[in-house]
């Protein structure tokens, strides 16, 4: 393991936060984990807000240089430690796939979830049928993605096949059933199978992301 001044500050059930210990552990890069108590506020700490004024995590500093945003993060770590680039490959087409893939799931997919989902959990709102409704586009746009193919962007492994694993996995906890969607199904076996210390990292994380929603749903 590459293990050097790279600290990470998160929370074990995001799933932003998940990605990019997926991405360190596919590439052999030891992170020093800075465990954050959102819900108390660590967050918003002076000294946190120097590293980043965004106050949000995932956030990496890497010997004195900060950067958040869990996409960015990523990508960082594979042109800065990656031993070659197939995780995030410098062919320009290729790359220009990875980074739609991305996008994809941060405009698309990850507020599916959360647009329909965080008013229920942190606001006590009522269950909103219009935005469960946008649930199956999104997915049925990934399952397209994934038609003749093994993975999202191609014939390999990439950072955009981690950050979305993380995203699909969230709706497991919601019950969401995407069975219908085969090459979906298909491709999510597959990287819980490959991804480097994916149970570890999104499995114990599912479970702490259960745990804060059973705690908030209980008060």
């Amino acid at each position: 393991m590459v293990k050097m001044g790279i600290d990470l500050y998160y929370t074990p059930g995001s799933s932003p936060c998940r990605a990019v210990r997926l991405v360190a552990a596919a590439l052999g890069v030891d992170l020093n984990l800075k465990l954050m108590n959102l819900m108390a506020g660590e967050h918003l700490k002076p000294e946190f807000i120097k590293l980043n004024p965004q106050h949000s995590v995932p956030t990496l500093v890497d010997n004195g240089f900060s950067l958040w945003e869990s996409r960015a993060i990523m990508g960082y770590l594979v042109n800065q430690y990656g031993k070659n680039d197939y995780l995030y490959p410098k062919d320009p087409k290729t790359r220009a796939i990875v980074d739609q893939r991305l996008y994809y799931d941060m405009g698309t997919m990850y507020p599916a979830f959360s647009d329909y989902y965080y008013p229920i959990l942190f606001s006590g709102a009522p269950e909103d049928k219009s935005k469960y409704e946008k649930i199956a586009p999104a997915f049925d746009f990934l399952d397209k993605f994934l038609e003749g193919q093994s993975y999202v962007a191609g014939d390999r492994l990439t950072i955009a096949d981690l950050a979305l694993i993380c995203t699909v996995s969230n709706f497991e906890l919601i019950k969401y059933d995407i069975s219908k969607f085969k090459n979906v199904t298909r491709w999510v076996e597959k990287i819980k199978s490959e991804a480097v210390k994916y149970e570890e990292v999104n499995g114990e994380g599912l479970k702490a992301f259960q745990s804060l929603i059973d705690k908030l749903l209980k008060n």
